[in-house]
């Protein structure tokens, strides 16, 4: 077949992976909308919730605690969802509360939730704690099947005062 050339395109595809960052002031309003549109979107509680909770919109305040962080998804400067650990008033000494750990549609289901996760995990390890404790919803099905394939066990009450007592669901993980 001499005489037939084919010519190569080359196409540049650029893939833009989110980034883990410690939340901003800047990003609070942005991740309290994100975490009350998930409420919505799953049909779940908003009294006495997350969803309800003034302190949603301060995360980033909150987490100026020496022993506490929340860290953001960040696409191009989109907040693509968030996670964090917090000790929670009223939890035994060594234990921190995951805490507002949501995604919006377009980061599920890729991994980026299990890679932020780990990050969460691994954070709280650097900061001493001994166990992570989460309350929870049956509604966020895939979550709590994170969590369980994860190592967290099922609790049979609450701990500690979150002020979330809508919860129905309550998690430890050894660390």
């Amino acid at each position: 077949m001499s005489g037939i050339a084919y010519k190569r395109c080359d196409i540049l595809m650029e893939l833009i992976l989110p980034t883990i960052r410690f939340i901003k002031k800047k990003d609070q309003v942005a991740m309290a909308e994100l975490i009350r549109q998930v409420f919505v979107e799953y049909s779940v509680p908003q009294v006495n919730t997350v969803y309800d909770d003034p302190q949603t919109y301060h995360i980033a305040e909150i987490m100026v605690h020496k022993k506490a962080g929340y860290w953001v998804i960040d696409r191009d400067g989109m907040i693509g969802g968030g996670c964090g650990f917090y000790p929670t008033e009223g939890l035994p000494e060594g234990y921190a509360e995951l805490v507002k750990f949501y995604l919006s549609p377009e980061m599920r289901g890729a991994g980026i939730g299990s890679n932020l996760f780990k990050y969460i995990i691994d954070k709280a390890r650097q900061a001493g704690y001994k166990h992570l404790y989460i309350e929870s919803f049956p509604e966020f099905k895939s979550a709590i099947s994170m969590y369980e394939r994860n190592g967290f066990r099922y609790l049979s009450h609450r701990l500690g005062q979150s002020g979330h007592t809508a919860t129905t669901i309550h998690m430890i993980f050894d660390l």
